[in-house]
C-alpha cells in the first residue's frame, strides 16, 4: 500500500495507466487511509472495464421535486394534468412506508400493501376510497418509478391496477334529457344543452368565450360553429365544432350584447366555477331520482354515443370531440348490423365501378 503521512493527515499516491494519482484521505489513521487507497483503484478498475458506479438512489420524498418538475415541463400546456400530479403525489407523500423508503426499496410487496391500505382508508365524506382514485395514485407511482428507471436510478417494478374500476358512462335518453332540463336552473340548463349538443367538456364549456362563437357559417358549412381553444382543451388542441339550433338558442339568449367576456357568468361577471355546476347539478340529480353515475361530464358522453350511433366514424368522433387518439373514440362506435350491410353495399358499388372501368 502507498499510503505516507504528512502531518497528521494520510495520503495515498500510486500510478494507474502511467498516470500519477494522488490525494488526502483526510484521516489520520493508516489502515483506514489504506482502505481508502484500495477503494480508490477499484473505482478506477470499474471505470476501466465499464463498468458503471450506481447512483445513489433517493427515496421517494427526496425523489419527489424532480418527479414534479419534469412533469411541468413535459406537461407545460396541459396545467391540468400538472396539477393532477401534484395532488396525486402529495397522496403518496402521506403514506409514510413510501415517503421514506429509498426507490429501489419499494417493491410489489411494498405496492400491494399500499393497496391494502388505501382500500381500507376514507374519504372526507367518510366514504371507502374508490378503485378509480386508488388507481390514479397507483398511476402516479408508475410513472415516477418509470422516471427513475428512464434515469437509471433503479430498475421499476411492476405496479398493476386495481380490478372493479367502474367508468361513469351513464348515458341520458331524450325523454330523461327533457325532465332533466325541465327543473334545471337556468344556468345548469343553458349549460347542459351546450355540453349535450357539442360534446364540451365541463371545463371547456364554463370557459367559453364570446369571440369563440361564430353563429354565422363559412364558406360551405351549413352550421355556425365555436372554438374550443387550445389553453382550454384538455389535450391542447384547438379544435371548431358545429352550432345546433338550441345551442344558437341559447347562445341569442344569453349574449344579451355582449361581444366579450364569458358566455356562463355569474351577474357580477365573475366566473361559474365546476364547483357551484356540481351542487346544482346534484339538487336536480336527487329531485329526479336519478342515480349518481350520472354527473355534468355525462352530457358529453351522451354527445358521443349519440355521433356514434348515428353513424358517425372514430376518427370524426375524435375531431368532434377533442379526444387525444382514435383509441378513445373508438368506444362510441357500435356499428349496427343494417350500419354493416350499407358500407358493404357502398364497397360492392365502388369495386363494381373500378372493375368495369379497367374492362373487367
Amino acid at each position: 500500500m502507498a499510503v505516507y503521512k504528512r502531518g497528521n493527515v494520510w495520503w495515498y499516491k500510486f500510478v494507474w495507466n502511467g498516470e500519477p494519482i494522488r490525494a488526502s484521505t483526510k484521516h489520520t489513521n493508516k489502515r483506514v487511509a489504506e482502505q481508502i487507497e484500495a477503494a480508490r483503484k477499484t473505482q478506477l478498475a470499474k471505470g476501466e472495464f465499464g463498468i458503471e458506479e450506481k447512483k445513489p438512489v433517493p427515496t421517494l420524498e427526496a425523489f419527489a421535486p424532480r418527479f414534479l418538475a419534469q412533469i411541468r415541463t413535459d406537461c407545460a400546456t396541459k396545467p391540468a394534468t400538472v396539477s393532477f400530479y401534484e395532488r396525486k403525489l402529495q397522496a403518496l407523500l402521506q403514506y409514510g412506508a413510501f415517503a421514506k423508503s429509498r426507490l429501489d426499496r419499494i417493491d410489489e410487496e411494498m405496492i400491494d400493501v399500499f393497496k391494502q391500505t388505501r382500500a381500507r382508508t376514507t374519504s372526507r365524506r367518510k366514504r371507502p376510497l374508490s378503485v378509480a382514485s386508488i388507481n390514479r395514485e397507483l398511476a402516479t407511482l408508475r410513472r415516477l418509478l418509470r422516471l427513475a428507471q428512464k434515469w437509471k436510478i433503479i430498475s421499476a417494478p411492476t405496479v398493476k391496477m386495481l380490478d372493479g374500476e367502474t367508468e361513469r358512462e351513464f348515458v341520458l335518453n331524450h325523454s330523461l334529457e327533457m325532465a332533466y332540463l325541465d327543473v334545471a336552473p337556468p344556468d345548469l340548463h343553458d349549460a347542459a344543452i351546450v355540453m349535450l349538443d357539442t360534446g364540451l367538456r365541463v371545463k371547456e364549456c364554463l370557459t367559453l368565450e364570446w369571440p369563440d362563437v361564430h353563429p354565422e357559417p363559412v364558406g360551405d358549412a351549413t352550421f355556425g360553429y365555436l372554438t374550443v381553444r387550445s389553453r382550454s382543451s384538455k389535450n391542447s388542441k384547438p379544435r371548431n365544432v358545429p352550432l345546433s339550433d338550441r345551442v344558437m338558442e341559447v347562445f341569442e339568449r344569453r349574449r344579451n350584447g355582449h361581444a366579450a367576456g364569458l358566455v356562463f357568468h355569474r351577474e357580477d361577471g365573475r366566473p361559474l366555477y365546476q364547483t357551484w355546476l356540481n351542487q346544482q347539478h346534484v339538487e336536480v340529480r336527487k329531485a329526479l331520482g336519478l342515480p349518481e353515475e350520472l354527473v355534468p361530464h355525462s352530457f358529453r358522453h351522451t354527445f358521443g354515443t349519440r355521433l356514434g350511433e348515428s353513424g358517425a366514424d372514430a376518427y370524426t368522433i375524435m375531431k368532434l370531440m377533442g379526444h387525444s387518439s382514435l383509441k378513445i373514440s373508438q368506444k362510441y362506435v357500435h356499428p349496427s348490423p343494417e350500419h354493416v350491410e350499407r358500407a358493404f353495399q357502398r364497397m360492392r358499388r365502388m369495386n363494381a365501378t373500378g372493375r368495369r372501368a379497367v374492362g373487367t
